[in-house]
């Protein structure tokens, strides 16, 4: 029997599941919360939505609560958890239920919504398991997850340290190693929150795993005699206090395949990386905010005349102000303002390849009254190229825009360099940032079609970008 077979087996002889699991049905609801919240009004609902790991339905009676009309294809490893799912919910016609191991997914998408509550912390392969997950999104859909987190049962484990017993519970991943495994096509989200529950006992703690099936372990379990010593160890009177440290992470996959092109500046050669990587990568270009045309031509007018795209590949901005400011006080300049609501995203389709986006300025741009570049950016989800001089003073302003980029859950495919070649810098960046430098970009004069196509040459394929993951 393999290790899912046996944690299959432990959850499917789970006969007092739904008694016994109060932390899973108090975390289910928090993740529908979770999911609700980000579906404001006026949005269109999940028409399709997977759930990983439904257990006896905890999350998907939430989940139908919330979307009524959706068809819900809800998967367990065991097949003893789906009928107990199939009876209180025989009257849905519109729920499938599929026996499925979450690692080897064997349903066909796309999906608005995957969610999966409390069943990641069964997964020895994360990371390439919400790749493949993330795979069977539909352009702009979303991942909804919750998972236990390093922490978890921290006065239990104390119990085994003081009974000097070798604790077999597995070691639960922090939050920072849960935020590095998100897929690259998209950009997500961790929070932590602490659950407390209160069994009547420590033996009744022990017990309740057991109800629930939650007891494999790829440790040596404890033997009678330590267990005892454990019990012990923990008190014996009144109710014992236990810690869950739950992870919640909401993902959402980008609209098109694509990057976002920002810069730690401004003038810092945003427009011409575009063009740049618009003919390396035969891409389309949209600027979606632009100002400064009272002083320069437009960037999209620059781009085209760099790259010679075909018009119908270069999507007009949501907005063009004349001032040489943010968007937000040009905008004001202009005696309008900027609903970021009304940004109207291109219809450009996936087949159609990668769509370079053009910011302006940095990360941290005005573009309305508590709403910077950078919410846009987390907005479009696409993968950011940041461009950064060469020159001294890059490691400080780049660091801190790759810092303030992960924060958002935005994933980085690399870094740009403009500027002579400075081997001190790019290491630190390299190094301290976590990043891969795409490419160092010489200044070459004059600026035109042909110095682009140099340029181009010094970058990697847009595949090989497109594959990479975090």
């Amino acid at each position: 029997m393999t290790r899912k077979d046996r944690i299959a087996a432990r959850f499917g002889a789970a006969q007092g599941y739904e008694q016994a699991a109060r932390v899973q049905h108090v975390v289910a609801r928090e993740l529908a919360c979770r999911i609700a919240a980000r579906h404001a009004p006026g949005d269109m609902p999940p028409a399709r939505i997977l759930e990983i790991g439904c257990g006896t339905g905890f999350l998907t009676r939430e989940l139908r609560r919330l979307f009524p009309t959706a068809h819900i294809t809800a998967t367990d490893i065991a097949p003893a958890m789906l009928e107990r799912v199939a009876r209180r919910m025989a009257n849905d016609d519109r729920l499938s239920l599929h026996r499925m191991d979450a690692e080897a997914p064997d349903v066909e998408g796309p999906f608005d919504l995957i969610c999966s509550s409390m069943a990641m912390q069964w997964f020895p392969h994360r990371a390439r398991t919400l790749r493949m997950l993330g795979n069977l999104l539909a352009p702009g859909g979303q991942m909804a997850l919750s998972t236990l987190c390093l922490g978890s049962f921290r006065q239990w484990r104390d119990a085994y340290a003081r009974a000097g017993v070798v604790c077999p519970m597995p070691d639960y991943p922090t939050i920072e190693q849960l935020q590095a495994e998100w897929p690259a096509c998209g950009a997500g989200m961790w929070h932590d929150a602490e659950t407390v529950d209160t069994p009547a006992t420590p033996l009744a703690f022990v017990q309740e795993l057991r109800a629930i099936g939650a007891t494999h372990t790829d440790h040596a379990p404890a033997t009678g005699g330590q267990l005892r010593r454990v019990l012990a160890a923990a008190g014996t009177d009144g109710p014992f206090t236990v810690s869950y440290q739950v992870g919640y992470g909401l993902f959402r996959r980008a609209a098109w395949p694509g990057v976002f092109v920002t810069g730690t500046d401004t003038d810092i050669g945003k427009t011409v990386t575009s063009a740049t990587l618009v003919r390396a990568w035969d891409a389309a270009y949209w600027k979606p905010l632009q100002s400064g045309t009272d002083d320069a031509p437009s960037d999209s007018m620059g781009v085209r005349q760099l790259t010679g795209l075909d018009p119908a590949r270069l999507y007009p901005p949501a907005a063009t102000f004349g001032a040489s400011l943010s968007p937000e006080d040009a905008a004001h300049a202009a005696h309008t303002r900027i609903d970021p609501a009304m940004i109207a995203l291109p219809r450009h389709a996936a087949s159609d390849g990668p769509l370079v986006v053009e910011g302006a300025g940095g990360v941290f741009v005005p573009i309305a009254e508590n709403y910077l570049m950078i919410d846009l950016m987390a907005r479009l989800a696409l993968p950011v190229v940041l461009v950064a001089r060469s020159q001294l003073g890059t490691i400080n302003h780049t660091l801190l825009s790759l810092a303030a980029l992960r924060a958002r859950g935005l994933h980085v495919a690399g870094v740009i360099l403009n500027g002579p070649p400075e081997p001190y810098g790019r290491s630190a960046i390299e190094r301290h940032g976590r990043v891969r430098i795409l490419a160092e970009f010489p200044a070459i004069t004059p600026m035109g079609p042909d110095a682009v196509a140099q340029l181009a040459a010094r970058l990697p394929a847009w595949e090989l970008v497109a594959r990479d993951a975090p």
